[in-house]
């Protein structure tokens, strides 16, 4: 090694001392975790809720309808029912294709990690625009009946939602999958348990934080999406399309009753929704698993190679057919798009394509500076939680109050966003942007951390602080390398999450454009854009998004596990 490296070495070691002594100060440890909750009730939990409270007044306008009252009644109701609904889904065909990714050997698992990525990243009104082509248009699926397969309504609302939430599912599950050492596994087989009994008696146990941190993300998803909702819901009514119904009807007619409506049912959603999360707190870590008695013939039968080549190829069936088939063919007729104008017309900017590749370049921009501060304030915050730093009451309150930016619907979030912001301070468009997206992504990030550092037993950080090691060494060599899995799931659903967000987006400014609200504006022709320019457009961002997701995982690479 030369002297300038040995130099640098030297410099980076002391550096690394240095802070680790830091660390170990009981003042430094508390800025960093009373900081850490501060900048969350400052800029994630407050401002919505200040912004819902500013307009609390007006809830009586709705209450003085009793058939208003009770349309939102029954909005909300559809919210919860479906939201139940597709996370048990979720759950159900997320497991099996996270075990696939997470333990498959074939080279290609890379690329199947990141097309389950897809429908994430597809902004999300182009992504309802993409399954009401697939499975109501003549030109979808549905060609192959005769007629639309499924029309507007709860079940495309449904599958919509089951489309647009597996990935969260399987993001959470892959990471704590990856983070898992499969020693007690491994042991459990060489003792005679069958692969399938040792996954459903060792490894599901250790993975259930995972799994309810799944279950909660798939569930608020599904309570807060809007602007996809809105494109395959026709008549159907739950909580968002109701408030966007509401804008429509009465924002200019009547303000007043627009904002009481949205204070009405954001406020149901957020309380109903905590009770929820806190029935799941409460009753999820009490479940025992296996539920029931090991059946060694059956579940060795389930083991042999034929059955998990039959449950491999069942869960990429759904994978392809009912997730990324309807999400990608949207952008299907960009490849005949290659020989029209409109592709030159894209690689030049002109014409109608002059903003795109600035929208597209904010957009990632935005994501890569949402995703950098979550990590930074995020993990602290997954360390409270995970570590009952505040005492155990304190620290699941706080868990349960990280969950409230996830049920509050992306535009009822937007609006009271906005109005907080911009009737507090006067902040640039930028910031207003990065501040939405903060709250709308940082409960994902939270979620995934707090999950596997609960994998982790204290007692092995205790065990390294008793030989000496400072806190910050005890996280870089122990607690990182067993969650470093989980951190890259998390950071990659706020990436993912921030580039696709549009509701929020249209709320909190008009001047910006992000690739989501150009693409959403040339759908509904607010820009005369044809089919071919949509498809192509959504196709650069997907193929994009794909690219810099790939390269990601192909930097930081998986360790071999079997």
């Amino acid at each position: 090694m030369s002297g300038s490296g040995l130099r640098l070495k030297a410099l980076t070691e002391k550096i690394r001392e240095t802070l680790d002594k830091l660390s170990s100060r009981t003042a430094i440890k508390f800025a960093v975790y009373a900081s850490a909750v501060i900048i969350f009730f400052a800029l994630i939990l407050l401002p919505p809720i200040i912004g819902i409270v500013i307009k609390w007044d007006n809830i009586q306008f709705i209450l003085d309808q009793p058939p208003l009252v009770d349309r939102a009644l029954g909005a909300i109701q559809n919210s919860f029912i479906i939201a139940l609904i597709v996370a048990a889904l979720d759950l159900i065909a997320g497991i099996p294709m996270a075990w696939l990714i997470a333990r498959g050997k074939s080279r290609w698992l890379s690329a199947i990690d990141t097309l389950a990525d897809i429908p994430f990243i597809i902004p999300t009104t182009a992504l309802g625009y993409s399954l009401l082509l697939f499975w109501s248009d003549s030109g979808g699926v549905s060609a192959l009946f005769g007629s639309s397969l499924v029309s507007t309504g709860w079940l495309l609302v449904m599958l919509l939602h089951f489309t647009f939430s597996f990935p969260v599912v399987v993001r959470t599950l892959v990471g704590a999958l990856l983070d898992y050492k499969v020693e007690f596994e491994r042991a459990s087989r060489t003792l005679g348990a069958a692969p399938f009994t040792a996954m459903r008696t060792v490894t599901f146990p250790v993975l259930r934080p995972a799994m309810i941190s799944a279950f909660i993300l798939a569930f608020a998803r599904s309570i807060s999406e809007t602007g996809a909702t809105i494109v395959v819901a026709g008549v159907f009514e739950n909580g968002p399309v109701f408030i966007q119904n509401m804008k429509t009807e009465f924002a200019v007619a009547n303000p007043a009753l627009y904002n009481g409506a949205i204070v009405f049912a954001s406020f149901i959603l957020i309380t109903i929704s905590l009770l929820i999360f806190v029935a799941i707190r409460l009753i999820g870590p009490k479940l025992r698993l296996p539920l029931k008695r090991v059946r060694p013939v059956t579940e060795r039968k389930l083991s042999y190679k034929k059955a998990e080549k039959s449950r491999n190829t069942i869960t990429l069936i759904v994978f392809f057919v009912l997730i990324l088939s309807p999400s990608l063919f949207v952008a299907l007729p960009a490849f005949q798009a290659i020989f029209t104008p409109s592709f030159s017309n894209a690689i030049t900017g002109s014409d109608i394509w002059g903003g795109y590749w600035q929208s597209l370049l904010l957009s990632y921009g935005l994501g890569a500076t949402v995703t950098i501060i979550n990590i930074i304030i995020g993990l602290p915050t997954a360390i409270i939680i995970a570590r009952k730093k505040m005492g155990k009451f304190m620290s699941s309150v706080f868990d349960l109050l990280v969950n409230v930016p996830l049920v509050v619907p992306s535009i009822a979030l937007g609006v009271s966003l906005g109005i907080f912001w911009k009737a507090s301070f006067a902040l640039p468009d930028i910031m207003l942007l990065i501040f939405a997206h903060l709250a709308i992504t940082y409960p994902y990030f939270v979620r995934s951390m707090s999950a596997a550092l609960e994998r982790i037993s204290p007692d092995m950080e205790e065990a390294a602080r008793t030989l000496g090691a400072k806190p910050l060494g005890v996280f870089r060599t122990i607690v990182f390398p067993l969650t470093k899995y989980s951190m890259l799931s998390g950071a990659i659903m706020v990436f993912t999450r921030s580039v696709s967000e549009t509701g929020a987006t249209l709320a909190v400014t008009s001047n910006l454009q992000t690739a989501p609200v150009l693409l959403v504006n040339w759908i509904k022709q607010a820009v005369p854009a044809s089919r071919l320019d949509i498809a192509l457009a959504a196709g650069f961002l997907i193929l994009l998004s794909f690219i810099i997701l790939l390269a990601l995982r192909l930097v930081v690479g998986r360790e071999e596990k079997y």
